[in-house]
Order: C-alpha cells, then structure tokens, then sequence
C-alpha cells in the first residue's frame, strides 16, 4: 500500500500541487483540464482504437483508471532500483535549485551507487511501458465486449423499430392511397345519383304532365254528360 501511494504521489499531481507542478517540468506534471465538448444532439459510436500517441485525449483522469494502471505497475515492481525509484529520486530534486537536466543527471549519480545505468532505467521503464501496454489490451477487449453486448444489441433494435416505423409510414401512404380513391369513387357515386335522381324526377314529371291532361279531359267530359244528357 505504501508503495501504491509513492507511486499515485510519483503520476498523479493533486490541485494543490498545480503551481508546483509548473515550476518541476515534465516529472511532475498538471492533469490537464477538461475539455469543452460542444454537443450536436447526436451520439456518435464509440470507438474501439486504441491509444494514438499523436492524438492523446483530453479530460480529467478518472480515479479508478489511475488505480488500475498504477497498481499493474505496483504489482510488476521487483526488488531493487529500477525506474520508478529513479522517478522518485527525480521528483525528490524538484524543491532544489536546478534545471531538469542537472535534476536527472543528479539522480543518476545517486542510482550509481545501487547499480543503476542509463541502459537500465530506460530498459525497466520500457517494460512497465509494456505493462501499460498489456492493462490496455485487457481494457479494450472488456471494453468491446460491453459494446457487444450494450451497444449492438441496442443497434437492433434500433434497426427493427427504425423498419417498423418504414413499413407503418408505407402501411399509411398505401391507406392514404386508398383514401383518395374511395374519395373519389365518393363523389363520383355522388354525381351519379344525384344524375340519376335528376332523370327518374323527369320521368316522373313526364307522367305527371301527361296523366294530368289526359284525367282532365276525362273529368271535363263527365262534367259535360252529367249537364247535357240528364
């Protein structure tokens, strides 16, 4: 436990410590602010690359990372001076009056007398390099797997509501369709009945017109017998 702190006082600069920071260069540095993410309302999917050197991210660490890697690096820290009590060495220099090189070269000299070389620092800490590497790899395969099974599934069903709401859309244009046509096939019977109640009231009124004279001088006549031959 008492190395995990050494090691979380050696990477990680509290905020109290950010002046500081700035004056102790490259071994002690500030965790950069977060940045400002302008939102477009749209998510886009999370990628699964790895680490881009040339295009590091931004933000505020997260705790329990920083926990992660610092002890992988803990738990890979043999017995003996290597590169991490050489950073401590280093970071012990930053209070003195010194450029960076001088603190470097200082804490060398010391090293010296525990068996430390150039060629060995730089050897142990590229295999901590490679233990960061590994805790990456583990990352990213957890990491697609939650992708898998969080993302993609969500994926489908996106797709399938997405088509349900195709095949709907369609269901109500071919509705909208027939709507129009049974609109249409409406007036149209409209028309017609209203043609052909035109033409029976003319037929009736034919009738009307012929069946009124023909009763008139029916009744005429008998008005007619009933005065002439009584």
């Amino acid at each position: 436990m008492h190395m995990f702190k050494k090691l979380k006082s050696l990477f990680i600069v509290e905020d109290e410590n950010a002046a500081k920071a700035t004056k102790s260069g490259p071994a002690s540095q500030k965790a950069p602010s977060s940045p400002q993410v302008a939102s477009s309302g749209k998510s886009k999917p999370a990628s699964v690359s790895g680490y881009d050197k040339n295009n590091p991210p931004q933000g505020k660490p997260q705790e329990k990372f920083v926990n992660r890697l610092l002890k992988a690096l803990e738990e890979n820290n043999p017995e003996g001076f290597d590169y991490l009590e050489y950073k401590q060495a280093v970071q012990n220099l930053s209070n003195v009056d010194m450029d960076e090189s001088t603190r470097f070269k200082s804490a060398l000299a010391m090293a010296k007398s525990m068996g430390a070389t150039p060629d060995k620092l730089i050897t142990s800490a590229d295999k901590y390099m490679k233990v960061l590497k590994n805790e990456e790899k583990k990352f990213l395969d957890a990491f697609k797997n939650q992708q898998a099974r969080q993302v993609s599934s969500q994926t489908t069903d996106i797709k399938k509501l997405e088509d349900g709401i195709k095949q709907r859309q369609a269901q109500i244009a071919k509705m909208q369709k027939e709507i129009e046509a049974a609109t249409k096939a409406l007036e149209s019977k409209k028309t017609n009945i209203n043609q052909a109640n035109a033409k029976v009231q003319a037929t009736k009124d034919g009738f009307y017109v012929a069946y009124h004279i023909v009763t008139q001088q029916i009744a005429q006549d008998i008005d007619k017998m009933k005065q002439y031959l009584k």
